[in-house]
């Protein structure tokens, strides 16, 4: 009797709709073992998606935020249902341990809840008293959103932005990766079908096929993307076409600033290393560079030996692996070419753990890596590795340092290390990225009130707290004439 696989919808005003055409979706540890497969809509289908939130927006908007913020709990109580299948599913698609997909069902759920608890906020008024005239601003929801989400914390990030574009009064229309769709398809389904039909949607398929009717489409107001710096630019080409409105969230090459007196505690040693490798290596907030002071140089590389020396790679089935693979072929590729440019260019190269072998041969694994003092000038150090390896960088004098964490293109997260705080503000001010970590490096020690997001190439626009709820609504000023 054949195994039935496992295949999810599109989800779209209140309906699921099946295609023809499917999405193969492969395991990473193990190319070819087949995980599951997705729909693969058509652009005419995707097309019948947007009119669906189209005509769901004006009674979603008119609806007070408290009876949104009410409704979207609810939803939200849906996300964690089967939490240990899900997660695996996440996982097989993925490549990621298991832990690691459990917590990002789990960001979903509470950025759900951060949003929601933003609903006093939604229609807040600004009076800007006359005479001659007094003003009242307030903030009007767009229209239709669409958000774009990546492959490697795809219900997470999804919830950066998601629930607070629904807070604001919009309707969604969710874009999940092609290549990780099944965990995030089936999570957003079981919100959509606790909300109005039509409010939220979630539509699979290639990104050629589908891409110009969510982006550059008339009836989108806003697009969401993260990902790529490439993916980020193609995505404002195309939302040219029709002067939509976008928010970038893209890639890095975050760096961490050891400064002379910085305290190494176990606590914060687990955090950094973590920051580096967690889902190996495939975070955009990620630290990618350290420039380390000379005097804490070997301090580190001691601290993360120690901790690189237990890694266990497997396949995220195997509960014993701490680090899986890669999640596509050619990441793996691009990851040891940096590695081998490196070796080639004679800087000391630290590899740790062992290949899988057996079963799990030929899975997208990568042994992970400490590049010691490489040439600044390697790829390694300037552009985003999006892996399990990092150069470490001794400087002497701490404007030296400064300099070299900003000479970048990029700008999403930086960290500043010290025991003064006095001095973390004042170094930590002049880091150029959108949000700065002290003592710490990671998603795990973000705070989530914040508003999210890069500067440079790294992005534009912001995500969370109150500053991301209006990055879904549109100013309006209303002036009353008081002559």
């Amino acid at each position: 009797m054949a195994t039935q696989i496992l295949t999810t919808p599109l989800y779209y005003g209140g309906h699921e709709y099946t295609t023809t055409a499917t999405m193969r979706v492969m395991n990473p540890a193990k190319p070819s073992d087949l995980i599951g497969e997705a729909a693969s809509a058509t652009a005419n289908q995707t097309l019948e998606a947007v009119a669906a939130a189209k005509a769901a927006f004006p009674e979603w908007a008119a609806t007070p935020p408290k009876r949104r913020a009410e409704m979207l709990l609810a939803a939200s109580e849906t996300v964690m249902n089967n939490a240990e299948t899900e997660a695996a599913l996440l996982s097989g698609e993925n490549g990621k341990v298991v832990g690691e997909s459990t917590f990002d069902l789990m960001g979903l759920a509470q950025r759900t809840e951060l949003a929601c608890g933003l609903a006093d906020q939604v229609d807040a008024v600004d009076t800007l008293p006359g005479p001659p005239t007094e003003t009242l601003v307030t903030h009007k929801p767009m229209g239709v959103v669409t958000v774009i989400v990546p492959f490697n914390w795809p219900i997470a990030i999804l919830g950066a932005s998601m629930p607070y574009a629904l807070m604001a009064g919009n309707t969604v229309i969710v874009k999940p990766p092609p290549s990780a769709p099944l965990a995030i398809t089936r999570a957003v389904q079981r919100m959509a079908e606790k909300l109005p039909a039509g409010v939220l949607n979630v539509v699979t398929g290639e990104d050629a096929e589908i891409g110009s009717a969510l982006v550059s489409n008339t009836d989108v107001a806003k697009v969401c993307f993260t990902g790529s710096v490439n993916g980020g630019k193609r995505i404002m080409s195309m939302a040219a076409e029709t002067l939509t409105n976008v928010l970038l969230e893209l890639g890095g090459n975050d760096a961490v600033l050891i400064l002379q007196d910085a305290e190494f505690t176990t606590e914060n040693m687990d955090a950094l290393f973590g920051g580096i490798y967690g889902s190996t290596g495939q975070i955009c907030m990620n630290a990618k560079r350290i420039y380390v002071h000379a005097s804490k140089k070997q301090e580190l590389i001691d601290e993360l030996t120690a901790r690189l020396e237990q890694v266990k790679l497997g396949p995220a089935s195997d509960p014993e692996t701490t680090m899986g693979p890669l999640h596509q072929r050619s990441q793996l590729e691009y990851v040891n070419e940096l590695v081998q440019e490196a070796k080639d260019s004679g800087a000391e190269v630290h590899e740790f753990g062992e290949i899988p072998t057996g079963a799990w041969a030929g899975g997208n694994f990568v042994r992970p890596s400490l590049i010691i003092d490489p040439d600044p000038e390697l790829r390694v150090v300037t552009e985003e590795q999006f892996g399990p390896t990092i150069p470490i960088i001794s400087f002497d004098d701490v404007e030296e340092g400064i300099r070299m964490v900003n000479d970048t293109p990029y700008g999403l997260c930086n960290s500043v290390w010290t025991a003064n705080e006095q001095t973390a503000k004042e170094v930590g001010a002049r880091l150029e990225a959108g949000y700065v970590f002290h003592n710490t490096h990671g998603a795990p020690s973000l705070d989530q009130r914040a508003p999210f997001g890069g500067i440079k190439q790294s992005g534009m626009g912001r995500e969370m707290g109150t500053i991301g709820l209006r990055e879904f609504q549109q100013p309006h000023a209303l002036g009353l004439h008081k002559g």
